[in-house]
């Protein structure tokens, strides 16, 4: 009996995801190179604008704002493929899908996002939305943040950072400050206590924005634990268990909310495949993003191993790059495009308040505007609320910014 064959298929252009890296570097190849034969492999029919739900989970927008069918983005002239990537062979030029698809490349664009890693705090995982539970991430249940928030009645309420690399490091607390101020509209400060569990030794990775973030907090009485993994949650007793990542040192908290930033790390396909450093994420050099050891490879955004803040913001400067250097290569021509490790962090501080932190590899302020970013002001939370959706669906995923 003779053994059937996979199906196979060929693109010049392969690309692994259609989020905010996929789409825009498809956008961008689109523009760049007309008749380019381009594939997005990408299994959901629906796009979220994710950046949006610390608003939603916070009462300030809704969860419909931020989605978009898959089909409307998808540049023209680029096919979709929906179907779910389940292997990666760069030594074959190959990645194989669910549907048992074998799809050959000339280069590969991997920008499969980052993964929720929900099962790796024992009481977690399908905990979400319950026994005072919540979580932005997950969008089944960011809604049930507000909820969550509008029902507490008082006590501790709990906010978590772990110590893995997560989507938008300043998101576990901008969720923390419009809890804040909704508790403080109705309730009075002796009846509840805000705290922030976070395993990481500071409020935020750069000094210039942590000074900002410290005087929020103090000013708000949010009473920081740094250092402190969340390892587990007892969910009917509303228990926390924390443990001190330099002591070992472990702790019970009793809550009445917590909102859980969940672990996070390079989507396992990623993370089994030859593409992976040590730590399981796509091995790009850090300027050009092609691959350390498969030069027809190339990767951006949160699955990278670019060691920047995982955001959008990023992205949209990862995305031109990456873009021009990849038909740079397809030309046989020097790759002249360089990311400098551009990110920005709109870190919410409460309602009608941001501080907008952008910054680069080193770490130094990289701002836009002719004031200090360090400072919360309404401006520059009207920015995120209204202008940066719309930049977002219209121009980044354009390929046009």
């Amino acid at each position: 009996m003779t053994e059937s064959r996979p199906a196979t298929r060929h693109h010049h252009v392969v690309i692994l995801g259609g989020g905010s890296g996929g789409i825009s570097v498809a956008a961008r190849l689109a523009r760049g190179r007309r008749g380019l034969d381009v594939c997005v492999i990408e299994p959901s029919d629906r796009h979220w604008y994710q950046p949006l739900w610390t608003l939603v989970g916070g009462g300030e927008a809704s969860f419909d704002e931020s989605e978009r069918s898959e089909a409307s983005l998808i540049p023209r002239g680029v096919e979709w493929l929906q179907d779910k990537v389940t292997a990666i062979v760069p030594e074959r030029n190959m990645v194989r899908t669910s549907d048992g698809l074998e799809v050959t490349y000339d280069h590969l664009v991997v920008a499969l996002g980052i993964q929720l890693d929900w099962e790796q705090i024992p009481g977690l995982a399908g905990n979400v939305g319950k026994y005072g539970i919540c979580s932005n991430y997950s969008r089944e249940h960011v809604e049930d943040t507000w909820r969550t928030i509008r029902e507490f009645q008082g006590g501790k309420a709990l906010f978590t950072h772990p110590s893995t690399p997560i989507k938008c490091g300043g998101a576990p607390q901008k969720i923390m400050y419009l809890a804040d101020d909704e508790f403080r509209a109705r309730l009075s400060p002796a009846d509840y206590q805000v705290e922030f569990w976070c395993a990481l030794p500071n409020s935020f990775a750069v000094e210039h924005y942590a000074k900002g973030l410290d005087k929020v907090m103090e000013r708000r009485g949010c009473t920081p634990h740094y250092r402190q993994e969340l390892i587990e949650l007892r969910p009917e007793q509303r228990v926390a268990v924390f443990e001190h990542l330099d002591t070992g040192v472990r702790s019970e908290e009793r809550y009445a909310m917590i909102h859980v930033t969940p672990m996070m790390s390079a989507p396992d396909v990623v993370s089994r495949s030859s593409l992976a450093n040590a730590t399981g994420w796509v091995d790009v050099d850090k300027h050009s993003l092609r691959h350390t050891r498969f030069p027809n490879v190339w990767s951006l955004g949160d699955c990278s191993s670019l060691p920047t803040s995982k955001t959008g913001a990023a992205i949209r400067k990862q995305a031109p790059v990456l873009a021009a250097n990849l038909l740079a290569a397809l030309d046989g021509r020097t790759l002249r495009a360089s990311y400098d490790g551009y990110t920005s962090c709109p870190l919410v501080t409460g309602r009608g308040k941001l501080i907008l932190a952008e910054f680069d590899y080193d770490k130094q302020p990289q701002e836009t505007f002719p004031f200090d970013q360090s400072k919360e002001r309404w401006s520059m939370y009207q920015l995120k609320r209204h202008i940066l959706p719309q930049f977002y669906w219209h121009g980044m995923l354009k390929g046009r910014a």
